[in-house]
Protein backbone atom coordinates (compact mmCIF):
# COMPACT_ATOMS: atom_id res chain seq x y z
CA UNK A 1 0.00 0.00 0.00
CA UNK A 2 1.75 3.69 -0.65
CA UNK A 3 2.66 5.68 2.24
CA UNK A 4 2.26 8.81 3.18
CA UNK A 5 3.51 10.96 5.64
CA UNK A 6 1.70 13.77 6.33
CA UNK A 7 1.35 16.44 9.19
CA UNK A 8 -2.53 17.40 9.77
CA UNK A 9 -2.23 21.23 10.20
CA UNK A 10 0.03 21.87 7.14
CA UNK A 11 -1.89 23.56 3.73
CA UNK A 12 0.64 21.46 1.84
CA UNK A 13 0.08 18.24 3.03
CA UNK A 14 -3.66 19.10 3.46
CA UNK A 15 -3.74 19.30 -0.91
CA UNK A 16 -1.84 15.81 -1.19
CA UNK A 17 -4.25 14.45 1.07
CA UNK A 18 -7.56 15.82 -0.99
CA UNK A 19 -6.13 15.11 -4.11
CA UNK A 20 -5.72 11.02 -3.06
CA UNK A 21 -8.90 11.11 -1.31
CA UNK A 22 -10.75 12.50 -4.41
CA UNK A 23 -8.90 10.20 -6.87
CA UNK A 24 -9.83 7.30 -4.47
CA UNK A 25 -5.75 6.58 -3.62
CA UNK A 26 -5.67 3.99 -0.80
CA UNK A 27 -2.95 4.87 1.58
CA UNK A 28 -1.02 4.30 4.70
CA UNK A 29 -1.39 7.63 6.62
CA UNK A 30 1.65 8.25 9.10
CA UNK A 31 1.55 11.40 10.72
CA UNK A 32 4.63 12.76 11.81
CA UNK A 33 5.54 15.18 14.76
CA UNK A 34 7.36 18.51 13.30
CA UNK A 35 10.17 18.19 16.35
CA UNK A 36 10.70 14.65 16.20
CA UNK A 37 10.53 13.51 12.41
CA UNK A 38 10.80 9.83 11.88
CA UNK A 39 14.34 8.62 10.37
CA UNK A 40 12.14 6.40 7.89
CA UNK A 41 10.65 9.58 6.27
CA UNK A 42 13.84 11.27 6.20
CA UNK A 43 15.74 8.49 4.52
CA UNK A 44 13.11 8.90 1.86
CA UNK A 45 13.35 12.55 1.53
CA UNK A 46 16.02 14.70 2.88
CA UNK A 47 14.33 17.68 2.53
CA UNK A 48 12.36 17.06 5.86
CA UNK A 49 9.37 18.53 5.32
CA UNK A 50 6.10 16.82 4.49
CA UNK A 51 4.06 15.52 2.63
CA UNK A 52 5.92 12.51 1.43
CA UNK A 53 4.51 10.06 -0.75
CA UNK A 54 5.98 6.67 -1.47
CA UNK A 55 4.18 4.10 -3.91
CA UNK A 56 6.20 1.45 -5.06
CA UNK A 57 9.55 2.38 -5.50
CA UNK A 58 8.40 5.99 -6.49
CA UNK A 59 9.02 9.44 -4.01
CA UNK A 60 7.23 11.57 -4.26
CA UNK A 61 7.91 14.72 -1.93
CA UNK A 62 6.16 17.72 -3.76
CA UNK A 63 2.83 18.08 -2.63
CA UNK A 64 1.83 19.49 -6.63
CA UNK A 65 3.40 16.88 -7.85
CA UNK A 66 1.36 14.12 -5.18
CA UNK A 67 -1.76 16.22 -6.37
CA UNK A 68 -0.82 15.08 -10.40
CA UNK A 69 0.42 11.89 -9.71
CA UNK A 70 -3.03 11.15 -8.06
CA UNK A 71 -5.50 12.82 -10.90
CA UNK A 72 -3.25 11.14 -13.10
CA UNK A 73 -4.28 7.55 -11.66
CA UNK A 74 -8.16 8.93 -11.69
CA UNK A 75 -9.89 12.00 -12.18
CA UNK A 76 -13.98 11.38 -12.01
CA UNK A 77 -14.87 15.12 -11.78
CA UNK A 78 -12.10 16.51 -14.56
CA UNK A 79 -10.39 18.42 -12.25
CA UNK A 80 -7.10 18.30 -14.59
CA UNK A 81 -9.12 20.09 -17.48
CA UNK A 82 -8.00 23.13 -16.96
CA UNK A 83 -6.36 26.46 -18.93
CA UNK A 84 -3.07 25.72 -18.09
CA UNK A 85 -1.32 29.22 -17.85
CA UNK A 86 -4.31 30.65 -15.95
CA UNK A 87 -3.66 27.36 -13.39
CA UNK A 88 0.24 28.33 -14.02
CA UNK A 89 -0.74 32.13 -13.18
CA UNK A 90 -2.48 31.38 -9.79
CA UNK A 91 -0.04 28.50 -7.94
CA UNK A 92 2.90 30.44 -8.93
CA UNK A 93 1.54 33.58 -6.85
CA UNK A 94 0.09 31.13 -4.17
CA UNK A 95 3.19 29.28 -3.37
CA UNK A 96 5.51 32.18 -4.01
CA UNK A 97 4.84 35.79 -2.82
CA UNK A 98 1.20 35.34 -1.20
CA UNK A 99 3.09 32.27 1.24
CA UNK A 100 5.95 34.35 1.77
CA UNK A 101 3.56 37.00 3.13
CA UNK A 102 0.92 34.90 4.99
CA UNK A 103 4.25 33.81 6.76
CA UNK A 104 5.29 37.09 7.59
CA UNK A 105 1.17 38.08 8.90
CA UNK A 106 1.23 34.76 10.69
CA UNK A 107 4.83 35.31 12.70
CA UNK A 108 5.02 39.06 13.29
CA UNK A 109 7.23 38.36 15.53
CA UNK A 110 9.24 36.75 13.56
CA UNK A 111 9.59 39.69 11.22
CA UNK A 112 10.03 42.80 13.57
CA UNK A 113 11.24 44.69 11.07
CA UNK A 114 8.08 45.12 8.70
CA UNK A 115 5.37 47.03 9.15
CA UNK A 116 2.33 44.82 9.63
CA UNK A 117 -0.38 46.91 8.19
CA UNK A 118 1.54 46.75 4.62
CA UNK A 119 2.35 43.20 5.16
CA UNK A 120 -1.52 42.53 5.06
CA UNK A 121 -2.45 44.94 2.27
CA UNK A 122 0.22 42.94 0.62
CA UNK A 123 -1.68 39.96 1.25
CA UNK A 124 -5.03 41.27 0.15
CA UNK A 125 -3.60 42.84 -2.72
CA UNK A 126 -1.76 39.48 -4.03
CA UNK A 127 -4.48 37.29 -3.33
CA UNK A 128 -7.80 38.29 -1.92
CA UNK A 129 -8.20 41.21 -4.27
CA UNK A 130 -7.67 38.81 -7.41
CA UNK A 131 -9.65 36.17 -6.14
CA UNK A 132 -12.80 38.32 -5.13
CA UNK A 133 -12.76 39.35 -8.62
CA UNK A 134 -12.75 35.75 -10.10
CA UNK A 135 -15.60 34.82 -7.68
CA UNK A 136 -18.02 37.75 -8.19
CA UNK A 137 -18.43 35.87 -11.75
CA UNK A 138 -17.67 32.31 -11.46
CA UNK A 139 -18.08 29.85 -8.58
CA UNK A 140 -14.65 28.73 -8.89
CA UNK A 141 -11.12 30.50 -9.52
CA UNK A 142 -10.75 28.86 -13.02
CA UNK A 143 -14.84 28.86 -14.15
CA UNK A 144 -17.55 27.42 -12.39
CA UNK A 145 -16.35 24.22 -11.95
CA UNK A 146 -13.87 22.74 -9.27
CA UNK A 147 -10.67 22.01 -10.47
CA UNK A 148 -7.00 21.32 -8.75
CA UNK A 149 -6.35 24.69 -8.58
CA UNK A 150 -9.31 25.41 -5.96
CA UNK A 151 -7.63 22.65 -3.79
CA UNK A 152 -4.64 23.56 -4.16
CA UNK A 153 -5.08 27.19 -2.99
CA UNK A 154 -7.91 26.35 -0.25
CA UNK A 155 -5.49 25.22 2.43
CA UNK A 156 -3.37 28.72 2.26
CA UNK A 157 -6.45 31.17 2.43
CA UNK A 158 -7.61 28.77 5.34
CA UNK A 159 -4.57 29.45 7.30
CA UNK A 160 -4.26 33.09 6.48
CA UNK A 161 -8.49 33.38 7.60
CA UNK A 162 -7.14 31.87 10.74
CA UNK A 163 -4.61 34.14 12.17
CA UNK A 164 -7.08 36.75 12.70
CA UNK A 165 -11.16 35.72 12.46
CA UNK A 166 -12.29 38.58 13.40
CA UNK A 167 -10.22 40.53 11.12
CA UNK A 168 -10.83 38.61 8.03
CA UNK A 169 -14.75 38.89 8.46
CA UNK A 170 -14.49 42.86 8.41
CA UNK A 171 -12.58 42.38 5.05
CA UNK A 172 -14.70 43.13 2.00
CA UNK A 173 -14.48 40.00 0.06
CA UNK A 174 -18.00 37.76 0.03
CA UNK A 175 -17.51 35.88 -2.76
CA UNK A 176 -14.12 34.29 -1.45
CA UNK A 177 -15.65 33.99 2.09
CA UNK A 178 -18.23 31.68 0.97
CA UNK A 179 -15.37 29.89 -1.35
CA UNK A 180 -13.63 29.40 1.47
CA UNK A 181 -17.06 28.53 3.51
CA UNK A 182 -17.88 25.79 1.45
CA UNK A 183 -14.51 23.89 1.19
CA UNK A 184 -14.03 23.60 5.00
CA UNK A 185 -18.24 22.28 5.04
CA UNK A 186 -16.99 19.92 2.29
CA UNK A 187 -16.80 16.36 3.28
CA UNK A 188 -14.03 15.64 1.11
CA UNK A 189 -12.22 18.36 3.71
CA UNK A 190 -13.39 17.00 6.54
CA UNK A 191 -12.63 13.42 5.10
CA UNK A 192 -8.79 14.31 5.28
CA UNK A 193 -8.78 16.36 8.54
CA UNK A 194 -9.37 13.01 10.74
CA UNK A 195 -6.74 12.56 13.70
CA UNK A 196 -4.29 10.18 13.63
CA UNK A 197 -1.80 8.92 16.50
CA UNK A 198 1.67 10.05 15.65
CA UNK A 199 4.00 7.60 13.69
CA UNK A 200 6.66 6.46 15.41
CA UNK A 201 9.42 3.80 13.24
CA UNK A 202 9.54 1.11 16.00
CA UNK A 203 5.88 0.12 14.84
CA UNK A 204 7.13 -0.94 11.54
CA UNK A 205 8.34 -4.19 12.80
CA UNK A 206 4.25 -4.76 13.91
CA UNK A 207 3.14 -4.25 10.44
Amino acid sequence: MPILYSYRRCPYAMRARMALKYSGIQFEHREIVLRDKPKSMLLLSPKATVPVFCVNDLVIDQSLDIMKWALDQSDPDGWKTVNEQAAQSWIEKNDGPFKKRLDQYKYPNRYPELDQGEVLSEVMDLMLKPMEDALRSDQYLLGNRMTWVDIAIFPFIRQFSMVNPKSFEEMPFPNTKKWLHDHIQSDLFNAVMEKHSAWIDSEIKKT
